[in-house]
């Protein structure tokens, strides 16, 4: 009954993720309220030292953030989102205490990425929407689509090893393609930096289990299909990139500063000022705005970019938190990339494809954060530290199952 419970609750956090109005927030609410059960069923966790590194980090970085506002002075709300990442530990204990059947985890995020892509075919071909967006805001629903596009992909070592191998291998393919149109219809350029990573990455992980010929193939096949994708004008894509650049050009000319890279850059000038003038400290959540206005009032920045956050996660925590912020930030980035990594030889092929999708998420976190600050939404936040914890779990109970048939882990 129990597993029944995980494996809707982690079928809801890919399926619905994007389609529904704080869609992201269900399958982790569930995950969080079962996992009160834990306080009278107290099952047998048998916790390792390193599944005690991924709560730490999860926990530091949510005390740490709580305890400085506290300090500051901040308001109720200030608090909401760094107090979720603490919630996600009781979620992990509860998903390696009932984990949940892997292909609701798999065919979540398939028919996800499939009713967002249609979401976003909808919007923006339909209603005329010139930027797909959803339900929330359009940067995180193009980073997001492309995050479940990026775990079907990590999810094909999972479908090599099934009974309907074919079945499942062109499922996870579609939901990976509907993932990354959902990306390029929000027109979302942030996502698309990191690409490369990505897919030297699954490479890594896969690229001896396939053939030289089906290497071309794929190869051929995503550089087709961007290049269509980028041809066709009514995707948007062409008319982004290319504004893309000619922001650059005003920007650096001088002739610019208000366009959307123009903005970026003079956000991250401002939080590099800041940041220097108080590494140790940071200057606080309101401070920060305090700050940044001074700069704009002396005409260092534009006006716009006092008003808004640095749109560079690891700038903006190091600018308002200090350095004590900003590690606490590497370390819930770093520490579980290096934990996933471990396993991205693992001969058994379910478990490194949970180990790939584990070491992705903070890899995408990490592109998104470049012009974003992802964790500054509700969505970037319940993402991140929710599919943490499920993906940690599942490929940890993954690891307990190989180590009671063979007597030995399987790395």
């Amino acid at each position: 009954m129990s597993q029944n419970y995980t494996s809707l609750a982690v079928f809801l956090m890919g399926a619905i993720a994007l389609v529904i109005p704080s869609g992201y927030t269900y399958g982790a609410a569930l995950l969080l309220l079962g996992s009160f059960s834990l306080l009278y069923s107290r099952p047998a966790l048998h916790l390792q030292q390193e599944d005690k590194q991924i709560m730490a980090v999860l926990a530091l970085y949510s005390l740490l953030f709580c305890v400085q506002l506290w300090l500051e002075g901040a308001g109720a709300s200030a608090f909401d989102r760094p107090s979720r990442f603490i919630f996600a530990v009781p979620v992990l204990l509860f998903v390696l205490a009932y984990p949940p059947r892997l292909a609701f985890l798999w065919s979540g995020l398939v028919v996800g990425g499939v009713l967002t892509a249609g979401w976003a075919i909808w919007q923006k071909l339909f209603l005329g929407i010139e930027r797909a967006t959803g339900y929330t805001y359009v940067i995180q629903f193009g980073n997001i689509s492309m995050l479940m596009g990026i775990f079907c992909l990590a999810g094909l070592g999972w479908a090599a090893v099934q009974p309907r191998a074919r079945g499942w291998m062109a499922l996870l393919l579609l939901g990976a393609l509907a993932g990354m149109l959902g990306s390029l219809l929000s027109g979302s350029r942030g996502g698309w930096i990191g690409l490369p990573v990505v897919f030297w990455m699954l490479y890594r992980a896969y690229g001896r289990e396939i053939k030289r010929s089906s290497r071309i193939m794929v190869l051929a096949l995503l550089f087709s299909g961007a290049g269509l994708v980028y041809s066709v004008p009514q995707t948007g894509v062409q008319a982004r990139v290319q504004q893309a650049f000619t922001d650059i050009q005003l920007y650096t000319s001088g002739e610019s500063k208000n366009t959307s890279l123009g903005a970026r850059f003079d956000m991250w000038h401002g939080a590099v000022l800041l940041s220097m003038e108080k590494p140790l400290t940071g200057w606080g959540w309101s401070g920060y705005q305090q700050g940044m206005q001074a700069l704009a009032d002396k005409g260092v920045v534009i006006q716009f970019a006092a008003e808004h956050h640095a749109h560079n996660e690891m700038l903006d925590t190091q600018a308002r938190r200090g350095i004590l912020g900003l590690l606490s930030l590497l370390a819930l980035y770093l520490v579980p990339l290096r934990l996933f990594t471990l396993r991205l030889q693992a001969r058994d092929l379910e478990l490194r494809a949970l180990a790939q999708a584990g070491a992705l998420l903070p890899v995408a976190f990490m592109d998104f954060g470049i012009s974003q600050v992802f964790f500054g939404h509700n969505s970037g936040v319940m993402v991140y530290a929710f599919w943490l914890a499920v993906l940690w779990g599942c490929m940890r109970t993954r690891e307990r199952q190989l180590e009671e048939k063979t007597g030995m882990g399987d790395r």
